[in-house]
């Protein structure tokens, strides 16, 4: 009797991952991201909930979970963030009950978050958080970005330049690094990345009922 082919009839489930991009301002993230979400249809951007105000042309669960500073504190104390931060007064958080049934079902998110939030996803999610950090091919280029923008003061930049350089400082903290030095490059390393992390064993779930279906097979 011919074998079984279950490769189409009986596709392996997988559990999503957590795909963390993080970078100094200048070094491309924002880029590599967007390209990334109009490449992967499987990808899908974290929405936070936040305290700011909504801006116009903001859609509230789309852009953002918006929500007041009481409900924030309640679901802060609940233990429902995955990770939060507070940025210029405003309280930013990923909540935990939609990243959890999201990766159950196969989902895969995207996280434009810095050292200190990746540092909280892993450490409540584990394996399940992919974090790469982008570099970029100097601290010259990195200045000459900013400045090329042509939107910030020398000020502002230099602010930006010292928050970089402490941004870096954490390059460790990531299971994979990235020298942005041509974007299409960047990306096509970053997509190998994403790539190869879905075909770990260990996100496999439909792996063990496979191999089974396959040993009790006869010629």
């Amino acid at each position: 009797m011919a074998s079984k082919n279950f490769s189409d009839s009986n596709r392996m489930t997988r559990r999503g991952l957590m795909f963390v991009l993080s970078s100094p301002s200048g070094a491309g993230k924002t880029t590599i991201s967007r390209k990334l979400l109009e490449a992967d249809q499987q990808l899908r951007m974290s929405v936070s909930a936040t305290t700011r105000p909504i801006r116009p042309g903001e859609i509230d669960g789309r852009d953002y979970h918006f929500c007041n500073q009481e409900t924030f504190d309640r679901m802060l104390a609940g233990g429902d963030f995955l990770e939060y931060a507070t940025v210029f007064g405003n309280k930013y958080g990923t909540p935990r009950a939609q990243i959890e049934e999201g990766l159950d079902a196969g989902q895969d998110y995207l996280f434009d978050i810095d050292w200190q939030g990746t540092q909280q996803l892993r450490h409540n999610m584990g394996e399940h958080v992919v974090p790469v950090f982008l570099l970029p091919p100097s601290l010259e280029e990195l200045r000459e970005r900013l400045t090329s923008r042509g939107t910030d003061s020398s000020e502002v930049i230099g602010n930006r330049m010292e928050r970089a350089r402490d941004e870096i400082s954490h390059w460790d903290g990531y299971d994979y690094v990235v020298i942005n030095d041509d974007v299409e490059r960047c990306f096509a390393r970053v997509q190998q990345i994403l790539a190869s992390e879905r075909m770990r064993r260990e996100r496999q779930t439909g792996l063990v009922t496979f191999v089974r279906q396959l040993m009790a097979t006869e010629d």
